[in-house]
């Protein structure tokens, strides 16, 4: 009797997650947000439309956010969304990670915890469920909009949106987590557990789900891959080693060195012991280059001349020799002048949680590849090596629309 009713409280379970995730009529490849940057604050900015009637509001890309959460107060005003209780199967998937919070009282509502990666605080916030709808779901039909129903965010007070860019009224969480935003339409819409950012300097994209529909099976089979580490709801890769110019540098002495990629990060940033290393290196290599440095801009540590037309090859080494992570030219340097040019590698002090975090300038014009489902990470290095950019290279002219 034991095992029927184990039996019977996990058939339950799952019936309550079909009914949690509804699924739609068809499977789909893809659904498709613009992204935008923020040239003030260097943010990069998602559009999403939701609720009834549909609104659109801008959210900040977080790739390491639990889940979607906004400030519904001031944004746009929906009649449609409900607030969820805290004893559904939504409010323990919510909280799944969250051990300290995991009570449940009878008609009362469900209250999560909105993380801003910007300023790195917390908040406390209701989670609702409303309409949202999604663009290019359907591969025969590219261009079209759906609606999907019952999504899961959180409302979060409106001081929470302190250090957001300007217009943002929350922030688009992308993490592993159940309810982040590719997780839940991965179950909704039918696609598969990934998802691909395509950022840019001005215009840029994610897709949840394939992206070879948008990018075209060129690029996409270019991708190199290496293995996709969570923590939390972080994203990382292991750097076996520094490249500069082709030149090793000897930061194996300073352990593992994980590499956190953040969107919230304009820069990439290492830890103090192993940004000093890698200065010096660059500063060596440049001077072989002929670079004259020059005086330094807040908030870079290295600065240089900009006539002279090549800078220094930095590739990250990953799981071999043969798997490499190339950076250079305009995701390399910052142009602050029209006579200078600023490294945009940022020293992250001495308690920076990774050895390295890759901040978003390395990440423009690169197409990434989240597979969630086999924990590989997809990457093109530099598409401009390619001839390409993120805008460009989208295969069909009715995307255009929505970048």
């Amino acid at each position: 009797m034991a095992s029927l009713s184990q039996f019977l409280l996990f058939f339950s379970f799952l019936f309550c997650l079909k009914n949690t995730f509804p699924v739609l009529g068809f499977q789909s490849n893809f659904a498709l947000f613009p992204v935008a940057k923020d040239a003030a604050t260097l943010q990069y900015v998602a559009r999403i439309s939701h609720g009834a009637p549909l609104g659109s509001t801008d959210l900040v890309v977080d790739l390491g956010g639990s889940f979607l959460w906004m400030d519904c107060n001031s944004g746009h005003m929906s009649s449609s969304y409900r607030l969820i209780s805290s004893c559904s199967v939504n409010c323990s998937r919510a909280k799944f990670h969250d051990l300290g919070s995991t009570s449940c009282l009878l008609n009362t509502n469900c209250y999560v915890s909105p993380y801003n990666g910007v300023t790195g605080s917390t908040s406390v916030g209701e989670l609702v469920e409303d309409v949202i709808a999604v663009d290019s779901v359907d591969p025969s039909d590219v261009g079209q909009s759906t609606t999907v129903d019952h999504f899961l965010f959180a409302c979060a007070p409106t001081f929470h949106l302190q250090g957001l860019a300007s217009g943002a009224k929350g922030m688009m969480g992308l993490g592993k987590a159940s309810i982040s935003l590719p997780s839940q339409l991965s179950s909704s819409i039918g696609h598969p557990q990934k998802f691909s950012v395509c950022l840019s300097s001005s215009t840029g994209v994610l897709l949840t789900g394939s992206g070879d529909t948008v990018f075209g099976t060129k690029i996409a089979r270019s991708l190199a891959y290496t293995p996709l580490i969570t923590k939390q709801n972080d994203y990382l890769i292991n750097v076996q080693s520094i490249k500069i110019n082709g030149r090793r540098l000897a930061v194996h002495e300073q352990g593992k060195l994980e590499a956190k990629l953040s969107t919230v990060v304009p820069y990439t940033t290492m830890v103090s012991s192993v940004y000093a290393i890698f200065s010096k290196a660059y500063v060596e290599a440049a001077t072989k280059m002929n670079m004259t440095r020059v005086e330094t801009v807040a908030p870079f540590g290295l600065c240089f001349s900009s006539k002279g037309p090549l800078v220094p090859e930095i590739d990250l080494v990953l799981q071999s020799e043969m798997v490499k992570w190339r950076i250079q030219g305009r995701n390399s340097m910052v142009k602050v002048s029209e006579e200078s040019m600023c490294l945009g590698f940022l020293d992250g002090g001495l308690e920076q949680s990774s050895p390295i975090v890759i901040g978003g300038l390395q990440m423009e014009d690169n197409l990434l590849e989240f597979d969630i489902g086999s924990s590989m990470l997809g990457f093109s290095s530099s598409l401009l090596l390619k001839e390409t950019t993120c805008s460009s290279s989208l295969q069909d002219s009715k995307l255009k629309q929505f970048i």
